[in-house]
This record gives C-alpha cells, sequence and structure tokens, in this order.
C-alpha cells in the first residue's frame, strides 16, 4: 500500500482557511482549517518556504501561495486532500514542479484528467490533478513527493471582495506558514490599505501611483486583514485575451430596502436526506419563523425530499403561528440521498421555498419546471458543503433567489434577504458590446457586477433596475475611445467565462458541453473540467493534452501519431473477433459427459481434446485438472430451507446446429442461492429484532458506523428481510451520499439496486460511474446490463458494443467476449426493436447456455476467482480453465474489477457448486472489504432465461465463500 496524504497538508491548511476566512470574520471568529493524518510518514513534513504574492485591483484581488515542502522520509508519499472554496472565490491555477521548474496547469476534460492521472501514476511518474467534486468541493492529487527531497507548488485564487461601508475587505490568513522556516509577503494595491488587527511591522511603501505592502519574516498574528477604499461612481476593467476584448463593470448601486409582498399559499420543500444533519436546522427553524410570523395568514404544503419525495403535507399558518408545522419539521429524520425531483409543482402555490444544500445526487437530479408566476427562494445553510452556484442559479431562474448563511450570527442578513427587496437588476442592454452576463441582479452589498466582451468604441452599458415601485435606468460606460483609462486587468476574461457558468448552473446536465467549453478555455475549475500537470512532453502527446508551453513540438509528435486512433480501433475490432471466434468454437464442439479420464488414459485424453488441430482447437484441448485450490468454504449461517430458489424453467428457443428434440437451454435447471449474512455485532442485533424497529435501532448505530459502505448494506439487507422494502431502500441510498465522487461505492450502489429489481434508479447511478472512469470498461457493461433490465435496449446495446470498439489496459484481460456474449443475447431477444447494423457481423451470434455464472467486484487492484465445481467434482478456475465436459472459464482478473465467466452449454445432471475466493489486493488505498456481485443463470441467450442475482462481501485474502449452486435434473 502506497502511503499518502502527507505532502499538501500545509497547502490545503491554507486553502481551507482561505476559503472560510472571510465568512468567519462576518461572524467575528476565525474557523481553523482541520489537520490532516499523516499516513505512512514516520516523520512529519516540513514547510520549507512559503511565499505569498497579491495584488488589489478595486474590488477585485489575485493571490499566489508559493510553497517548498520537504519529505524527509525515506519513502515516497502521495498528496490527496478534498477542500471547499466559499462563494466568489475562483482558482486560477496551479503549478508544480517537474526537473526544477514550475510547470502550469492546463485545462483538460474532467473524466479524461482522473483516467490520465491513475494510467501515469501506476507508472510511478509525476503527474498532479486538480478537479472538482460535487457543490463548491475541490480534490487535489499530487504524486510523488521524492523521498528525503523537496516538492514545490504554487495555488493562484482570484476573488470579487466583499463590500462594507464603502471599503473592500480582504482576508488573508497566515498561520498556517507559522513554521516555514522561510516568508515573505508582498501585496500590490492601487487604493493605499487600510489595517486591521495584524500585530506586527508592516512595510507600506507608495511608488509610481501604487501602493506595496511587505512582510518580510514569520507573521505573529493569524491573519491579515485589509480594508481598500472602494469607488462610490461605476467603474470598468479591460483584458485582451485570444483576440477578444473583456469587460468588467462594477456599479454601485444605492437604494432602499423595502418589504416584499410575501404570499399567501407556499410550498415548503424541505430537504431530509443523511446530508440535512450537517445544516444549521435551529437557524433554519428561527428563520421560518420570522418569515411566517411576516406572511400571517398562510397555507403551506410540505414535501419532504430523500431519495424519493414524499406526498405532500397541508398546514394552515393563523397570525403567524406555525406550531403544528414546526413540529412536524422536528420530527423528520435525516436519512438516504438527495433526489429533487418526483413531485409536481401544484396549481394556487405562489412561491416555494427549497430548504437544502443543493447537493442532488440520486435519481435523474432534475429539479421540476414551475408553474408560471410561481417562484423559488432556496435557503441554504450548509456553507461550502453545499452547491451554492447550483442553488443560485435555480432560484434565479425561477424568479427568486438564493438565501444563503452558515451560522446564527448571519441570520439577520438572511431574513433579511428573504424578507425585503432592494434595487434588481431587470434587464441589460449594450452598445458595442455582446455576452453580457451579471454575476447576481441583486445589489448585495450595494454593488453590481456585470461582465461581457467588447465589440466596438464607444462602449455602453444601460441598466434597467427596479428600485422600490418604480423603474430607473442606468448609463455606464466602459471605454469612450481608444485613450481611455479603463484600467487592464487579468480578471475580466476569467470572471466572464465564472458569470457564465453560474447562469447555466440552473440546469447543468442540459448544459454541459457548454460548461465545458468555457472550462477548458478559460482554464476554470468546473464540474466538467479539472487542470493537469504532467511530466514529460510525451504524455502530453499520448492522450492528447495540449502543454502550457512547447506547442510547436507537442503539434509536430501529435501529427506524427495521426491514424493511430482508426488503426487502434480497427485492431481492437480484429482482436475481439478473434476471442469471439474461439467462443464460438467452443460452443460448436460437442463435450463427453462422462468421468473424466485419468492422467495415464492417453487415448481418452486423445479422444477428449477431438484431434485438436489449429490456435482455436488447440485451445479446446482437454488437460485432466491439477490439484485445485482447497479452502474451507464460509459455513452455512442459516438452513438450506432459508435459501432463495428459482424454480426450473423449461427453455423454448432453439440453439444453433442443436440436434432435432434435444431439451432446450436451462431446461432442468434450478438456481439454489446460499444466504450470506454478516456476523458483526449491530448485524445481530437488527436480525434479532423486530420489523417495527429495526429502522430505529439502525438510527442507534448509525453515528458508530457513518463512514462504512458496509453497515448500509447489511441493514438494507435485513429491512428486505424484515418486509420494509422501501425503507430498504432509503438506507442503501446512502451509498450516494458518500465520498462525493467514489466510482466504486457506487458501483455498489447500482449492483444492490440491480439486485433489488430497480433498473431505473441503477441507471443514473452507472451513468455517473461511466463519467467517472470511462477508461475502465466495466462502467460500460455494468451501464449497458443496467438499461436492458431497464428495457432501454437500444441504448444497452451501444454501451456494450462500445467495449469491443476500444482498446483497454491489459488489466481488463476479455471482458470484450463477456460483453458480446451478453450484447448477442440482448439482440436475439429483442430482434424487432433494434438496429444491429452497425455491429461487426463477426461478432452477431447468440449462443445460448445451459449454465453461466458471472463473478465482478468494486474494488481496483484486487484479484478474485470464481470456483465452479461440477458433479464430476471437477473444479473449474483459473488454473484449470476448461473442464472433460465442456466447462470454460474466462481469462484471470488480477488487477481489475473482473468480470470473470463460467459457461457451459450442455449441463449434465447433479449439483454445481459456486465459489467466490478472495486470492488477494494491491490497493494503494485500502477501503476495507470487497463487495462481489454475483450473476447466476440458467438458458442465458434463450427465450426464457432466468437468472438470480447475489452480492456479499469478502475481507481477508484466502476467504472463500459458499455462493450458491445449479441442480440440473
Amino acid at each position: 500500500m502506497k502511503p499518502s496524504f502527507a505532502v499538501v497538508r500545509s497547502v490545503f491548511c491554507l486553502l481551507l482557511a482561505l476559503g472560510t476566512v472571510a465568512s468567519a470574520q462576518i461572524r467575528g471568529d476565525i474557523t481553523a482549517p482541520p489537520l490532516l493524518e499523516v499516513r505512512g510518514a514516520e516523520t512529519p513534513i516540513v514547510l520549507e518556504s512559503a511565499r505569498v504574492d497579491g495584488e488589489i485591483v478595486g474590488g477585485l484581488a489575485r493571490t499566489s501561495v508559493e510553497l517548498v515542502f520537504r519529505n524527509p522520509n525515506r519513502r515516497v508519499l502521495e498528496g490527496q486532500l478534498q477542500f471547499p472554496l466559499r462563494d466568489g472565490q475562483q482558482i486560477a491555477g496551479f503549478a508544480l514542479d517537474i526537473d526544477g521548474k514550475l510547470r502550469a496547469a492546463v485545462p483538460v476534460p474532467k473524466d479524461k484528467g482522473r483516467q490520465v492521472f491513475e494510467a501515469i501514476e501506476r507508472r510511478g511518474v509525476d503527474p498532479a490533478l486538480l478537479e472538482k467534486t460535487a457543490g463548491n468541493q475541490f480534490k487535489l492529487r499530487v504524486y510523488p513527493i521524492p523521498a528525503q527531497g523537496t516538492r514545490r507548488v504554487r495555488l493562484e485564487l482570484v476573488e470579487s471582495l466583499a463590500r462594507e461601508d464603502g471599503e473592500w475587505r480582504y482576508e488573508l490568513p497566515l498561520a498556517f506558514a507559522a513554521q516555514a522556516r522561510s516568508f515573505s509577503l508582498e501585496l500590490v494595491s492601487a487604493q493605499k490599505p487600510r489595517m486591521v488587527g495584524l500585530n506586527q511591522q508592516v512595510e507600506i511603501a507608495s511608488q509610481a501611483g501604487r501602493y506595496r505592502l511587505a512582510l518580510r519574516s514569520r507573521p505573529l498574528g493569524d491573519g491579515l486583514s485589509l480594508r481598500v477604499p472602494a469607488a462610490t461612481a461605476p467603474r470598468a476593467y479591460t483584458q485582451d485575451r485570444d483576440g477578444e476584448r473583456f469587460f468588467l463593470a462594477e456599479v454601485p448601486l444605492a437604494g432602499a430596502r423595502q418589504p416584499r409582498t410575501l404570499p399567501k399559499s407556499v410550498g415548503l420543500l424541505w430537504d431530509s436526506s443523511a446530508s440535512g444533519r450537517k445544516r444549521e436546522r435551529a437557524s433554519e427553524l428561527a428563520l421560518l419563523d420570522r418569515y411566517f410570523r411576516a406572511a400571517g395568514e398562510v397555507r403551506v404544503s410540505l414535501i419532504r425530499l430523500r431519495d424519493r419525495a414524499e406526498k405532500a403535507q397541508a398546514f394552515v399558518v393563523t397570525g403567524g403561528d406555525w406550531s403544528a408545522l414546526k413540529r412536524e419539521l422536528d420530527s423528520t429524520v435525516y436519512d438516504g440521498a438527495t433526489d429533487p425531483g418526483g413531485w409536481q409543482p401544484q396549481a394556487g402555490i405562489e412561491e416555494y421555498l427549497l430548504v437544502s444544500d443543493g447537493l442532488f445526487n440520486y435519481g435523474q437530479r432534475r429539479f421540476p419546471a414551475l408553474l408560471a408566476g410561481q417562484r423559488l427562494y432556496a435557503l441554504n445553510s450548509a456553507g461550502a458543503a453545499s452547491d451554492h452556484d447550483g442553488l443560485r442559479a435555480l432560484a434565479q431562474a425561477h424568479g427568486g433567489r438564493l438565501v444563503a448563511w452558515q451560522r446564527a450570527g448571519e441570520l439577520d442578513r438572511a431574513a433579511d434577504a428573504l424578507l425585503n427587496e432592494g434595487p434588481q437588476l431587470l434587464a441589460v442592454d449594450g452598445l458595442g458590446t455582446s455576452e453580457v452576463v451579471a454575476d447576481s441582479p441583486f445589489a448585495d452589498g450595494g454593488l453590481l457586477r456585470i461582465a461581457g466582451k467588447l465589440n466596438d468604441r464607444p462602449a455602453k452599458l444601460s441598466l434597467k433596475v427596479r428600485d422600490g415601485g418604480r423603474v430607473r435606468e442606468i448609463a455606464v460606460p466602459i471605454e469612450a475611445d481608444a485613450d481611455a483609462d479603463a484600467p487592464a486587468s487579468a480578471l475580466p476574461a476569467a470572471l466572464w467565462a465564472q458569470y457564465s457558468i453560474r447562469a447555466m448552473q440552473a440546469d447543468a446536465e442540459l448544459n454541459r458541453a457548454a460548461i465545458a467549453r468555457l472550462g477548458q478555455r478559460f482554464g476554470i475549475v468546473t464540474a466538467e473540467t479539472s487542470m493537469i500537470v504532467l511530466d514529460d512532453l510525451a504524455d502530453y502527446v499520448r492522450y492528447d493534452i495540449a502543454p502550457p508551453d512547447r506547442l510547436d513540438e507537442f503539434h509536430r509528435l501529435k501529427a506524427e501519431r495521426s491514424g493511430e486512433s482508426e488503426r487502434s480501433r480497427r485492431q481492437s475490432l480484429d482482436r475481439v473477433a478473434a476471442l469471439y471466434a474461439q467462443r464460438i468454437e467452443w460452443w460448436q464442439r460437442e463435450w463427453p459427459k462422462g468421468m473424466p479420464p485419468q492422467l495415464a488414459d492417453e487415448a481418452k485424453l486423445r479422444r477428449a481434446a477431438g484431434g485438436a488441430q489449429g490456435e482455436v482447437q488447440r485451445s479446446l484441448a482437454y488437460q485432466p485438472a491439477p490439484a485445485a485450490p482447497v479452502a474451507a468454504s464460509a459455513p452455512m449461517p442459516a438452513a438450506e430451507a432459508d435459501a432463495t430458489v428459482l424454480e426450473s424453467v423449461v427453455m423454448t428457443g432453439s440453439r444453433d446446429q442443436a440436434k432435432e428434440g434435444s431439451a432446450q437451454p436451462g431446461a432442468g435447471a434450478r438456481i439454489v442461492l446460499q444466504p450470506w449474512q454478516p456476523d458483526s455485532p449491530y448485524a445481530r442485533r437488527l436480525r434479532q429484532a423486530g420489523a417495527d424497529r429495526v429502522y430505529a435501532i439502525y438510527l442507534d448505530e448509525r453515528d458508530s458506523h457513518a463512514t462504512s459502505t458496509a453497515f448500509y448494506l447489511d441493514v438494507a439487507d435485513v429491512l428486505v428481510e424484515k418486509g420494509q422494502r422501501d425503507l430498504a431502500l432509503r438506507v442503501l441510498s446512502n451509498l450516494a451520499e458518500m465520498d462525493l465522487e467514489n466510482r466504486h461505492i457506487l458501483r455498489v450502489l447500482g449492483y444492490r439496486l440491480m439486485q433489488a429489481e430497480q433498473p431505473a434508479l441503477a441507471v443514473p447511478v452507472f451513468e455517473r460511474v461511466r463519467g467517472l472512469a470511462e477508461e475502465e470498461p466495466q462502467s460500460f457493461r455494468d451501464l449497458g446490463l443496467a438499461y436492458a433490465a431497464n428495457a432501454q435496449y437500444p441504448q444497452a446495446v451501444e454501451a456494450l458494443y462500445e467495449i469491443a470498439l476500444r482498446d483497454w489496459d491489459g488489466r481488463f484481460p476479455g471482458v470484450e467476449e463477456i460483453a458480446m456474449a451478453e450484447l448477442n443475447a440482448i439482440v436475439a431477444a429483442h430482434p424487432r426493436g433494434l438496429d444491429s447494423s452497425r455491429i461487426d457481423k463477426r461478432l452477431l451470434r447468440n449462443l445460448p447456455l445451459d449454465l453461466r455464472v458471472v463473478l465482478s467486484w468494486d474494488s481496483d487492484n484486487s484479484d478474485m476467482d470464481l470456483w465452479v465445481t461440477d458433479p464430476n467434482g471437477e473444479k473449474c478456475y483459473y488454473g484449470h480453465k476448461l473442464t472433460y465436459q465442456g466447462g470454460r472459464i474466462s481469462n484471470d482478473f488480477t488487477g481489475g474489477y473482473g468480470p470473470e465467466e463460467f459457461i457451459l452449454r450442455d449441463a449434465k445432471p447433479g449439483k454445481y457448486k459456486v465459489e467466490a475466493n478472495f486470492y488477494g489486493d494491491r490497493q494503494q488505498l485500502v477501503t476495507g472489504a470487497t463487495t462481489l456481485h454475483l450473476w447466476l443463470s440458467t438458458g442465458f441467450g434463450g427465450a426464457q432465461q432466468r437468472e438470480q442475482k447475489v452480492t456479499l462481501r469478502l475481507k481477508d485474502r484466502s476467504e472463500v465463500v459458499m455462493v450458491g449452486e445449479f441442480e440440473v435434473k
């Protein structure tokens, strides 16, 4: 296991502080960022030096932090951490030292960035990746930190400063550098800054109309707080980039705030998912108290949102008394994932209040379109652990606004935003401008920020503003002539892109491509774009990522590689066709059904080999089984009478070249699953409880196991056993709330939803997994099978065929053959509804089977093995891939997720024992037990295919578990 999480501790202490200190100052306290646990480092990482450079121009600031770390340990370390940024902050870039020089990161599509990082990391080379996970959360991964060496990292942030009492407020935490062996800080401002609360001598010098503030030693205080005079008149900044000129206008907007007209009918959408436990619920209720007291008489329709929306409940507030509704909210159990849909807007509702963190992570994740005239206010108390931008865009798209706060001390400001209204931007017209977008239509802090492109001179904005009961227009000149003195800035282009992306967040899925284009062009880390640093130019060429320099050489090398993609595609198809040809040859053979010959019986061996000739025939030649692995299977925790049984089925389809009158695939066969139960204390407690007490016991145990995927899986199983299916699905959905974008956990969730016969819920889960891990064929296979289970057959065929078209990493040998068998079974079952003309004809042949078992698992770099023992006592496994009667097992997966497949065309009568073996793992980050998914089928590929799916866990190497058995009559 690779040591990890040590090097970037100070980097992220800084980032966490940059993301929290400004809001902490409003509250009157400074929140210390959490320190990271260092795993695998005998001696802590040392912060060798810290250098901070910043610039303040009007209400905009750019801060660069360069840190040098020393690893005193004798082993290489890896750094990884998730961190939040506050509203108004944006990552402008980062750089990593390569061969002693800082190399800037470049934008890359998010899924591609992670794929490239992990592929290069496996080679032990130097990559770094910065990506956005969920909400305003970010993750940086750096590898390697050399043993007894140093690593230099530079991070850059830009932000729009808050305006307070006629001054801009700039906050910079400095406690992170207290242990730095050397430190320097230099800030430049066009206006003279005023210091607040730093107990140290600070140099402030003036030169050429600019002020320079410098610190040359380690700071004594916790942070640097500056106030800079803010202009009272509109001001514009310009920037030339890529042949275009961008502008940013700051428009002070004075005006009185007054109470807004509150509705008489309200829809209250209450996010009751598990993440709701992290919200400031007491202050949410306090804010609602002010709202209902101001509204007086109002009808309320309450809808709780979790993994599925609950039925609406009606309440009446009279004279501001909402005690009955408050009691109902107080009784809320916060559990499960968050699907914002599943409900319909009600006619007569004037205003909806959405109380949520905006982290929609389940189902289709689409908020319903409100009816004409209905407006939406989003109330968010979750701070950085929320999708601030998404909630803001959603509310503004429906005529309302976001009201965000994090502490009780901010409640007055939140109530003012909810109950009152001030000047509001209604429309913007421009002369000599285009693609104009506002940061917000609300003049919070008495300021509007508007960005766009300049097309001509002179340029002017005409703002239409509602102020109280009247509408007025404001003219804002941007650039009067060629000699105009609108100050140049490095920020307008990026802020224009950021404002544009924010506006699209109301329907991020619909605008995915546009968001990705802006993110990649302007280097903005979004849900669709990451930033990456690679070590070698050859890697930039190999993965088609434009480097920050040496572009001429990059394009030359890229041209030399042109055409390789198409050649690779053709070669991949040829290779898959060859694999499938071997499967067809195996399927066409007649295999003996007696007892296998002894090793000394050469004549029988030759007959069993069938006169093998050629490469395909030689692969089918039978060899007696070597000494099979022996391990004690897990004992049965329950009597066989409790097992899940699939009754015998008689197939009516016909097998290619089958003899007339022969039995159909799977006839007379049944599946008996071995019950699998965890033996943890909480699992025993749950099983011993009555059905009406299981959920309450789960809630009691939850805090002790909140980060354990196994816990939620076990509880869901028990709830199903007790007949509490809806609660089981709710508990299971908690996996979507864990670890933001962990594809391993999401895979387990998808498998369990498939097992629970909920393919409509599994499809969006596997779609997310494909987006997270497009370089893994299992992502396409899982999604294709979910599509098929959800009757989306064209999408299923497309996803499975993609596996044949791509050239996969060597960790996934033979997955294409398995996927093509599944594709053909789908095509054969729906011949009239599918167009298979796109599929290579060499791969279009259905091969029905009597028995089939497929094993897959959730942990990367792990080796699980499928064992099937037939009535002859012959075990088919990785060391003995072909049995005497024709049982065949696929390639051994030793470093991926599987699948491994056992197939048998004609099954002789008797019992076939199915086992799973945990051979070993090489995971860099151990996540606990490996979850196995097994799919057992009779009559696979026939008209009446029957199947059972089971999910179980293995934790220890060499552990073997009895999965179940086929019984063939």
